[in-house]
């Protein structure tokens, strides 16, 4: 027996540890997540239902409305019809993500009721950078995309804004920037025209004899 055959066992033995250690722990990880994750999705759920009013003026927590729409990639997701406090309906909020500098953002866009205007913008989730990409949570970032177009593919642009449709970019940030106004873009991409058509529709059928 060589000197060499000791080493090579022991070796063996360190890698299966290694690989027992790791489906252990990734098995705990899954467990953690599929036991949290329907606690987290009811919290996000609360929390957008929360700020549905700061996104829509007028609006009322209590009016609103969850309805499924087939977005323009054939996706059937969920969307929000809110309701003043007469009960009519004067605006939209959507639910969307992508990825940003770190990691996935999630946010929600308020529309007026034509969906031509934004209305307002909140950061549900995000990891950003601390100090720097982590102000898109802040008023003084999600203000910006206030009484946008939502007609327009947004912009960001790093000096003061001239154009309706720009976003002036956190400093220091440019790429979390970015990231937020194409994940307002394709949200809209997405959904605008399948809402108008539909509710076009609706009214349609509404008013027939």
């Amino acid at each position: 027996m060589t000197n060499s055959e000791p080493q090579k066992r022991d070796y063996l033995r360190q890698a299966w540890l290694v690989i027992v250690l790791a489906f252990a722990y990734g098995g705990t990880l899954a467990g953690v997540h599929t036991t949290l994750a329907p606690r987290v999705e009811a919290n996000k759920l609360q929390e957008t239902l929360d700020v549905i009013p700061l996104l829509v003026a007028g609006a009322e927590k209590a009016g609103t409305e969850t309805l499924a729409i087939e977005a323009a990639d054939g996706r059937v997701e969920r969307v929000y019809r809110t309701h003043d406090a007469a009960g009519k309906p004067n605006g939209w909020v959507l639910a969307a993500s992508g990825q940003g500098f770190a990691d996935k953002i999630e946010v929600l866009i308020g529309l007026d009721e034509t969906l031509s205007v934004i209305t307002g913008l909140y950061v549900l989730d995000q990891k950003e950078t601390p100090g720097l990409g982590d102000y898109i949570r802040e008023p003084m970032f999600q203000d910006r995309f206030r009484d946008k177009p939502a007609d327009l593919p947004l912009t960001v642009v790093k000096s003061d804004p001239h154009a309706s449709h720009e976003i002036a970019a956190l400093s220091g940030a440019t790429i979390s920037s970015w990231s937020v106004c194409s994940i307002v873009n394709q949200a809209i991409a997405r959904f605008r025209e399948p809402i108008l058509r539909q509710f076009r529709q609706d009214g349609a059928r509404a008013g027939e004899p």
